[in-house]
This record gives structure tokens, C-alpha cells and sequence, in this order.
């Protein structure tokens, strides 16, 4: 895992973004925030996160479309991508968008922090 840990937080409901944002931050992480993912492919190749939770309804194309495009990119295809959603199917979204891991909304804290930790050992 890199010195820095960076996490990328891609989904378009604000109060998700700023819980998530503030318990990240309090346990060190430099987290960064997009309420949609134009330019996805540029903006990860920016700031490398060690990390990216990402949601199913993200906007303009969805997760799916974007998980699998930072996976067709050699070099951000190792980066984790926990995939997040209100979805009762996330297993499914998860496989079919090629992420690492998921994390079903609404979600406990510690989950979500239990779950990025397991999904980086790996």
C-alpha cells in the first residue's frame, strides 16, 4: 500500500459524500470527492488513490461503465475499487463492473472502513 493513503469517492449524493469524506479523514486518509465521473480516466491518473468507492448511479454513465473503464487501463487496473450502492443485487453489479469489492447502502461505518481495509490486503 502506498505511504499516502488516498481514497477517491465517486457518487452523487452529498450527505454520502460528506459522512464518508469526514470518517476517512478522521483515520487519515486524503479523501477526494466527485459527484459524477467525466474524465474518470484523468482524474485517478492524478491523484493515484490507493482506493476508489464508487457508486452504481453515478453519473453520466453509471459504475458499471466507469469501474470498467479504470480496469481497461493498465495502469490504474491494480488500483481497488469498492463498489457502493443501494442496489439489493450489488454482488452482481460488483461482477458485472469487474470491481474488488462491495459495500451495500445503507452501510455501517465501521463497514466501510473494514471494508477498505480487507479489500487493500488483499
Amino acid at each position: 500500500m502506498n505511504e499516502e493513503k488516498k481514497v477517491i469517492i465517486f457518487d452523487d449524493d452529498e450527505d454520502i459524500l460528506a459522512i464518508c469524506s469526514y470518517i476517512l479523514e478522521e483515520k487519515g486518509w486524503q479523501v477526494y470527492v466527485f459527484p459524477d465521473c467525466s474524465n474518470i480516466i484523468q482524474k485517478v491518473s492524478q491523484i493515484k488513490p490507493s482506493v476508489i468507492l464508487m457508486d452504481n448511479w453515478i453519473p453520466e454513465e453509471g459504475g458499471i461503465a466507469a469501474t470498467r473503464q479504470l480496469k481497461s487501463v493498465n495502469e490504474l487496473k491494480k488500483i481497488p475499487v469498492i463498489y457502493f450502492s443501494a442496489n439489493s443485487d450489488i454482488q452482481t453489479l460488483k461482477e458485472q463492473a469487474g470491481a474488488d469489492a462491495s459495500l451495500a447502502k445503507p452501510f455501517d461505518l465501521d463497514d466501510l472502513e473494514r471494508v477498505i481495509y480487507e479489500t487493500l490486503s488483499k
